[in-house]
């Protein structure tokens, strides 16, 4: 891990550009034992963010197994339907 120093501005801002050309947008920070922590972090869209809840568990998990499988089925021809 490369360390660098940032400085704060007049404004008491830090530029993080220095760290990294592609930051994400939305940070969640905390301070841990004197150190200021930003976790990188996404947005879900409401109607999405059903399948994250906790009682929701067992479905994502069908659906990342359903993601996860390689499609086999062979459908065979198309060809009769062409007009």
């Amino acid at each position: 891990m490369k360390k660098i120093q940032l400085r704060v501005d007049s404004r008491n801002r830090i530029c993080l550009t220095k760290v990294s050309k592609q930051l994400p947008s939305l940070f969640s920070a905390h301070e841990e034992d004197g150190k200021i922590i930003l976790e990188p972090m996404v947005k879900i869209p409401a109607k999405e963010a059903w399948i994250f809840k906790p009682e929701n568990r067992k479905i994502l998990e069908e659906v990342k197994k359903g993601l996860s499988q390689k499609g086999t089925i062979k459908r065979g021809s198309f060809k009769k339907y062409v007009k």
